[in-house]
């Protein structure tokens, strides 16, 4: 058995949401909130109106877009579109892991549309985006966060679709380049790559998104946190922080941190550089590692925030489905009772292994001073096995 190693990462929090706060981060950075306040407030309002104006100059969206902050995480951004706008056409869905599938079965089963295509791959793959029809609106994660898996680039969107293409891309902004201009609806949460609160949701609208919503009506009731629309037109206070809801000041306070770092260190390419530098040291480890390997097949369609690993063992792969579960799970424990890795294990639809965060608050030092860990835990468990 390895001897356990003596240096231990800075900070072991690298769940995939809610993610890391950003290096130096402390809750005195929240002294500032307008707690007791509210939200309507002249103060409140700034707040919330910094917060999207902040991240639409950092992410580059384009200035004749729409950018708002909505209730119940992206969760609850993507359905406020999906219930708001589909069915004004036929919809191709595509699905590679658990949220993508999850928008599958609001479109099947709950919004019953009529005339859905789906297009699914396994967990590690991608399906055949060359099927997409773009006559037709198109639901699609940029960044699989339980599969580690993304789509490439934006090539296969058509830049003269006659559909919309909406987009959950919560594990993607700010730690990827997003094309807005490609997209018409686009989501994410403060949790993930920002490391903010949850409870938030951030809905980018395109012209096109905003002309469907103003001269499209569902067939359903959409409850009042999803109306974005009053007597046909846009409600256009959400998109200037007249939130739907009563927000979090703490959390709104906890974003605005977050927005101003990324700014302190360079915006939005420093942050890329920073996921990109973390996906390369855990690539050399996974290289230079012989028990695991990438869930995702292909290099090209890796994500570099929610990094997802298999174990590759020949020993491990002989093991009992629910032997590979249990040892996978002890894995993960073992390192969190160590205090040397906090929710690493694979998320519980994925196939059995770890998912490690690596976006832009993930310092690259702590993952180096991980994978001993990884590596000394993975030994201790197999000779135990082994031992049995």
């Amino acid at each position: 058995m390895s001897d356990k190693p003596s240096v231990r990462p800075s900070n072991p929090n690298f769940s995939s949401g809610p993610c890391a706060k950003r290096p130096g981060w402390s809750v005195d950075t929240l002294q500032a909130a307008a707690t007791g306040r509210s939200h309507r407030a002249k103060i409140g309002k700034e707040k919330l109106l910094e917060v999207i104006e902040s991240s639409k100059r950092i992410l580059g969206i384009p200035a004749h877009y729409k950018l708002g902050i909505v209730p119940a995480s992206d969760t609850g951004a993507f359905e406020m579109a999906m219930w708001s706008m589909l069915g004004a056409r036929g919809v191709d869905m595509l699905a590679w892991e658990s949220f993508g599938s999850g928008w599958v079965t609001d479109a099947k089963k709950q919004l019953k549309l009529s005339d859905i295509r789906v297009f699914e791959a396994e967990y590690g793959q991608l399906p055949d985006l060359s099927q997409v029809d773009w006559s037709r609106d198109v639901c699609f994660t940029w960044n699989g966060t339980t599969s580690g898996v993304r789509v490439p680039n934006a090539d296969w969107i058509a830049d003269d679709r006659e559909g919309l293409a909406l987009c959950d891309a919560t594990s993607a902004v700010f730690a990827m380049p997003i094309p807005f201009e490609k997209l018409d609806v686009v989501t994410w949460s403060w949790q993930k790559v920002m490391g903010g609160e949850a409870a938030h949701g951030m809905l980018a609208l395109s012209p096109k998104a905003v002309e469907r919503l103003e001269s499209y009506t569902p067939d359903w009731p959409l409850p009042k946190i999803f109306r974005m629309t009053k007597s046909g037109a846009l409600i256009d206070g959400i998109f200037k922080g007249e939130t739907i809801n009563t927000p979090s000041m703490l959390a709104v306070e906890d974003a605005l941190d977050g927005l101003r770092w990324a700014d302190a260190i360079g915006g939005l390419n420093s942050l890329v550089s920073r996921t990109n530098a973390n996906m390369a040291a855990i690539s050399a480890w996974v290289a230079n590692t012989d028990w695991v390997d990438f869930l995702a097949e292909d290099d090209a369609n890796r994500s570099p925030t929610s990094v997802c690993l298999k174990i590759s063992d020949p020993w491990y792969a002989s093991l009992s489905d629910d032997a590979k579960a249990a040892g996978a799970k002890q894995l993960a424990n073992l390192l969190a009772d160590e205090g040397v890795a906090y929710d690493i294990g694979a998320y519980r639809d994925a196939p059995p292994g770890l998912r490690i965060w690596a976006g832009a608050t993930i310092e690259t030092a702590d993952l180096e001073a991980l994978f001993p860990w990884l590596d000394w835990a993975y030994q201790s468990i197999k000779q135990q096995q082994l031992a049995a």
